[in-house]
């Protein structure tokens, strides 16, 4: 952006935007991959490999990895950009940010470029399925905000999400680690991916006024905040309801029902949720609630997985 369009007022903040957009890309991504967006899913394709096989081959297991974390940080540098791009930040403090900087849209580019070769080299060793995962994924991460497309501002922004997070990235492990999958960790990659499109539909409702106005068709501007609070209730509810029927199948190992223990953290953001969606000072409690349900369930459903696994093979 030209400095023509930056205020006289913010030309400290222009001189350092390049630095200050991507110091706060590289927050979110260390916030965001650690919690939730690509370590806890990935784990659990590797517990549920370790499942079936009784061994994890560490080199790919990192390599992986190293995917798994480009892909975020490209995810997360797109999704700055284009929503500076499209004004979606600076709807009620114009002049609070600065400009952005097109360092982060090639971090970006960078990103994702070195997530696809890592994919390229995993299929030729653990076979096309490899690639086949790495390309949805990608085509859901580039254009969750970018154009031609914007997932985001489509109402397909949540189900994404879900999809990338959810089954994807669970199941990708799998394959990458196992060799191929099956229907426990088809169904054990919905516990996730239920959770974590819970955690897309209630983390726009205190953004739901600015998203309307730029235009973002999320599912909570296209629902309302109301319907948006009872969906996401809905979504998680049906992750943690998953475990039971998991365990009475015979699908999940009977550990697995220790991740119940994230049911109160639900309850306490529906009640907050409830109670504050037309505040969004006061609702941001909920969505951490949420966040912390989302984390305690995936890391002791994983755990459990492993565990329970290890103690058979022993």
């Amino acid at each position: 952006m030209g400095s023509s369009l930056t205020p006289p007022h913010s030309s400290v903040a222009a001189t350092a935007a390049p630095l200050h957009r991507l110091w706060l890309v590289l927050s979110l991504v260390r916030y965001r991959f650690f919690l939730y967006a690509g370590l806890l899913p990935y784990a659990l394709g590797a517990a549920w490999a370790f499942r079936r096989t009784g061994q994890i081959d560490p080199l790919l297991f990192i390599s992986g990895l190293a995917g798994v974390a480009l892909a975020v940080v490209g995810v997360e540098a797109f999704n700055e950009y284009f929503d500076a791009r499209m004004g979606t930040d600076r709807i009620f403090n114009p002049d609070d940010l600065p400009p952005m900087s097109d360092w982060v849209l090639w971090l970006g580019v960078a990103s994702f470029a070195g997530a696809l070769a890592i994919g390229v080299l995993l299929s030729l060793r653990a076979g096309w399925p490899i690639l086949a995962f790495a390309a949805i994924g990608g085509l859901a991460a580039v254009f969750y905000v970018a154009p031609p497309i914007r997932w985001a501002y489509r109402g397909l922004g949540e189900a994404v999400i879900a999809l990338s997070y959810g089954p994807c990235m669970v199941l990708g492990s799998l394959v990458l680690l196992a060799g191929r999958a099956d229907w426990g960790g088809a169904l054990a990659s919905l516990v996730p991916g239920l959770l974590i499109m819970a955690l897309a539909v209630v983390n726009a409702v205190p953004d739901f006024h600015q998203d309307r106005l730029v235009g973002k068709r999320n599912l909570c501007v296209r629902l309302g905040r109301k319907r948006a609070v009872a969906l996401y209730l809905g979504l998680a509810a049906l992750a943690l309801a998953l475990v039971p029927v998991g365990v009475a199948t015979g699908l999940f190992p009977p550990l697995t029902l220790f991740s119940l223990i994230g049911m109160p953290l639900l309850w306490d953001s529906g009640r907050r949720a409830i109670a504050t969606f037309t505040t969004p000072r006061l609702f941001v409690p909920s969505i951490r609630r949420i966040v912390a349900c989302y984390g305690v369930t995936t890391v002791v459903f994983t755990l459990a997985v492993g565990v329970q696994s290890w103690w058979e093979r022993w």
